[in-house]
């Protein structure tokens, strides 16, 4: 397996130059904690010289006590470099997570049909949360396990040349052998780290799908994906480990080879008469010591292989562009929107015109109209108001907004023009207010009562148990579908957009409820340009134009009553069976 090349640099220099004020804290509490590491050793020769001539008590116990306390400082440094570590850690990775989440939200709905939000999560906060180390340790740690490498090494040929030579040559073949071991298990943990992702993913999609996998039977089959999963977890978690593992195991044997030849060194030296007791030991010491950088090093290097395959998911995660891009047209008039579709023709995939789902379709909506879009399902109905609001771009032809193509507007300009109320709402654990809001502080709650007010929802408001701070399950646990449905109209009414669509939002509702909500629905479509799809043919009765669709193409367009009135129209046949549930199906 080839080895990626990570852009650690750029990340580092990304997330880290902002925090150059702890980066800086935590290279003088590191520094000074190796110069305290190279200064005890020296004491420690000291006392051992001393007490083998007999020295006076009182200099041992101040050689003593001047150990400890350099010992004593020496901890608190480490506590303190820790600590600021964790933080540099904390702040790049949290904000290296935020970058992923916008980079996330940004892109198409195509690239998130085909990532499970279980995939998603595992690579925004698992694969940064194998990075934090490297944010905030690798650099320091690495640099100052080298200058403690370089201090020992330095001390050991002033104390005597052959030890130092010596000492340096194991110490630069070991080195060579952890370079080489670098990035030996970056693809391996790639691997594993995928196979946690499609597990989470996995798990993510069958929890939400339980009912369903209960009603239909479907729990042996959904274990048994479910040991496939694990079990492709724990053969690339294994290798992983196994080859990451020589990173370390290396320097265990080293370590066993190099306390054997300090040992032999130091004895060798002092029975030559060469060195004192003290001086031997303190070779034997140094070269113990040494063996702390590299150990050093090599967990570095283990963490290193495992931040390696997190930042390469991360960069393919981070290369993924939207492929729809923003324009920059300027800001669409206020009021009711003109909407048209001129030749446009759209397909969810590029396997060519075979598969579209939108066929050369040519469309006006005057500003203030309201349309009642039908059509069996795949017909196009969905599809058309995903082009107009941009989650997707037309393969062929143009869609205007006022008159202008959506390609050259701001997106954010033309979803905010839009308001959008679907089958589904997307509710948060959060309050009403927030829910109401979308967690925006401009819109006050006299804003939000006024909204409610002239929707007719004011007595449904303060009816809820704590009103606007009412807190709701991630959701919308604990509320029923027409309430759902009051808070998406209220949401969408507090944006005032010039356009509305209303895509089969009641079709999940009994007629009592509906009927509930049929004022706040004629408040919400007054003085704006409307688009209401539906499944029930009751649901267009406010609709000024009706317009069917069929596999992608408009098969007829007119004012209600008149296609009502025409019996040749395919409105009035349905009209006249009382076929909606043709339209359903």
């Amino acid at each position: 397996m080839a080895a990626p090349g990570p852009n650690y640099r750029s990340l580092l220099g990304t997330y880290l130059a902002p925090q150059r004020g702890r980066m800086a804290a935590l290279t003088v509490l590191l520094g000074s904690s190796i110069i305290l590491q190279l200064i005890n050793p020296q004491l420690l020769r000291a006392f051992i010289d001393a007490a083998t001539t007999a020295a006076g008590r009182a200099s041992l116990t101040t050689l003593a006590a001047a150990f400890l306390v350099l010992a004593v400082v020496q901890q608190a440094l480490g506590v303190a470099a820790t600590y600021v570590s964790e933080r540099v850690a904390g702040t790049a990775t949290n904000a290296l997570r935020a970058d992923l989440m916008l980079h996330c939200l940004r892109l198409d709905p195509a690239f998130h049909k085909a990532r499970t939000p279980g995939e998603l999560i595992e690579r925004i906060d698992g694969d940064v949360t194998a990075m934090a180390n490297f944010f905030s340790q690798f650099v320091i740690q690495i640099i100052g396990s080298l200058l403690l490498l370089v201090g020992v090494l330095a001390v050991l040929w002033t104390v005597d040349a052959r030890a130092g030579l010596a000492i340096s040559v194991f110490t630069a073949i070991t080195l060579a052998g952890l370079v080489r071991l670098r990035l030996l298990a970056v693809p391996y943990w790639a691997a594993a780290r995928q196979a946690a992702a499609d597990l989470f993913g996995f798990l993510e999609e069958r929890l939400g799908g339980l009912v369903d996998i209960r009603a239909n039977g479907a729990g042996g089959y959904t274990m048994r994906r479910l040991y496939a999963n694990l079990r492709e977890r724990l053969r690339t978690g294994r290798k992983a480990r196994l080859i990451g593992s020589i990173a370390w195991s290396v320097p265990a044997l080293a370590n066993a080879v190099g306390y054997a030849l300090a040992f032999a060194l130091a004895a060798l030296l002092y029975r030559e008469g060469s060195l004192s007791l003290g001086t031997a030991f303190l070779i034997y010491y140094y070269t113990q010591l040494l063996f702390q950088p590299l150990n050093q090093i090599s967990h570095q290097i283990d963490d290193f292989q495992k931040a390696g395959a997190g930042i390469v998911r991360v960069e393919e995660l981070r290369a993924i562009q939207p492929t729809v891009t923003d324009g920059a047209g300027a800001a669409l008039p206020a009021g009711a929107l003109a909407v048209a579709f001129a030749a446009v023709t759209f397909a969810y995939s590029d396997e060519g015109d075979e598969t579209a789902v939108i066929r050369d379709l040519d469309l006006r909506i005057a500003p203030g109209e309201i349309v009642g879009l039908l059509g069996r399902t795949g017909s196009g109905k969905t599809t058309l108001t995903r082009l107009l609001v941009r989650l997707y771009d037309p393969t062929a032809g143009c869609i205007f907004l006022a008159g202008t193509d959506l390609r050259t507007l701001h997106r954010a300009d033309v979803r905010r023009n839009i308001g959008m109320v679907t089958q589904e709402v997307q509710l948060f654990r959060a309050s009403v207010r927030d829910n109401l809001t979308l967690f925006d502080p401009a819109i006050g709650d006299a804003r939000i009562w006024a909204a409610l007010a002239e929707l007719g929802l004011a007595d449904w408001g303060h009816s809820l148990p704590a009103e606007l701070d009412t807190m709701l399950a991630a959701g919308g646990g604990g509320l029923s579908a027409g309430e759902a449905q009051l808070l998406a109209f209220t949401r969408v009414f507090l944006r005032d957009p010039g356009l509305i669509i209303l895509d089969e939002a009641s079709s999940r509702l009994d007629p009592v409820t509906e009927r509930l909500i049929e004022r706040a629905v004629d408040r919400l479509l007054r003085g704006r340009t409307a688009i209401i799809i539906a499944h029930r043919l009751a649901t267009v009765e406010r609709a000024d134009t009706i317009l069917i669709l069929d596999n992608g193409q408009v098969v007829e367009v007119g004012p209600r009553s008149a296609l009502a009135a025409d019996p040749c129209s395919r409105f009035a046949g349905l009209l006249r069976t009382g076929a909606a549930a043709e339209v359903l199906v």
